[in-house]
């Protein structure tokens, strides 16, 4: 698992050439457009951690319910002229016991998302994997990066790089079918997925090309829905549609991928990193899998960032909702 400084934010879509970044804008107004959903915001003790959160809802994005310690907490709001007399604060005296009641709530349905403030990344996780009284489900947790490339027509999740170190084929599964279940319930369409590698041909000499290969044929028989897979795929012929056609390679993923599956999460931590810093991209993270979603930032995130995550992270949950309100078949 990262540390804080290691996990990203959030971008949306847009044709190429438009203003870099405006794939938020999108984002944020397709949430405004839906109910906002009751965030429990985890140990906002920092002026970024509690900005984000109150911006977002006076954007009407979610409804914050703020845990740590009260006096910090309104100490900070007072310090920086953030209006939070409308929301609920519970107390919490320290960043784990924040963590700890976070959690609870989620399970009294008191809140639909997670929201992690200024605590580090382990200190949340650790409550929420707990085998006792965390939010885990039968579904691997997992973490999707969701990156706006200036220079890129598409949307691009990666996923795993910030949870999983070394996943196996039924990790891998997970992180797959989760990424696909967050592209299509924020409204993005059949996602086209491109499971990575060093090379686009399977041998046994590098071991992801052949989960690469057991993963394509999964969602040929129906055990990962919902996505158009291709792989294995070097990175190269996932994104550019003449490398694609260089080395021959016919499919709906060559060229075009908007999910881009990592081997482990050392090569998708360093892939995130070289597009945020040599393209200039804006990265963000959920991580999905659990009881409820996640938004799971760096205290280094701006607010802005904050947002957009937030923006993703409802969209999801309300297409969650709309489905358990349908009468079963």
């Amino acid at each position: 698992m990262l540390d804080d400084g290691d996990i990203g934010n959030i971008a949306a879509i847009g044709p190429l050439g438009d203003p870099p970044h405006s794939k938020y804008e999108r984002l944020i107004a397709r949430a405004k457009q839906v109910p906002p959903a009751t965030t429990i915001v985890v140990h906002p003790c920092e002026e970024t951690a509690l900005r984000g959160p109150v911006e977002a809802a006076q954007a009407g994005i979610i409804k914050p319910i703020l845990v740590g310690p009260v006096a910090k907490i309104k100490a900070i709001a007072r310090e920086h002229r953030l209006a939070i007399d409308r929301y609920e604060i519970v107390d919490a005296p320290h960043s784990d016991a924040a963590a700890a009641k976070a959690v609870e709530l989620i399970h009294a349905s008191k809140g639909e998302l997670l929201m992690k403030g200024s605590l580090h990344t382990d200190e949340l996780m650790r409550e929420v994997t707990s085998s006792k009284t965390g939010l885990r489900t039968a579904r691997r947790i997992s973490h999707v990066f969701i990156l706006d490339v200036p220079t890129y027509a598409e949307t691009l999740f990666i996923t795993d790089a910030a949870i999983n170190i070394f996943p196996d084929l039924d990790a891998k599964r997970d992180i797959v079918q989760n990424a696909i279940d967050l592209f299509t319930q924020v409204g993005l369409g059949t996602p086209r997925v491109a499971i990575l590698s060093a090379v686009e041909t399977v041998t046994a000499k590098i071991p992801s090309t052949i989960d690469a290969a057991a993963l394509c044929k999964m969602a040929e028989r129906g055990q990962i829905t919902g996505g158009i897979l291709d792989g294995p795929l070097a990175f190269d012929n996932a994104i550019d549609p003449e490398a694609a056609q260089i080395k021959g390679i016919k499919s709906a993923v060559a060229g075009h991928a908007q999910i881009l599956v990592v081997p482990d999460l050392e090569a998708g931590n360093m892939l995130a990193k070289n597009l945020t810093f040599l393209a200039k991209a804006d990265a963000a993270g959920i991580v999905l899998g659990a009881r409820a979603p996640i938004i799971l930032t760096s205290r280094a995130d701006s607010v802005r960032a904050r947002m957009a995550s937030c923006a993703a992270a409802v969209l999801y949950a309300h297409a969650r909702r709309g489905a358990a309100a349908m009468p079963a078949a």
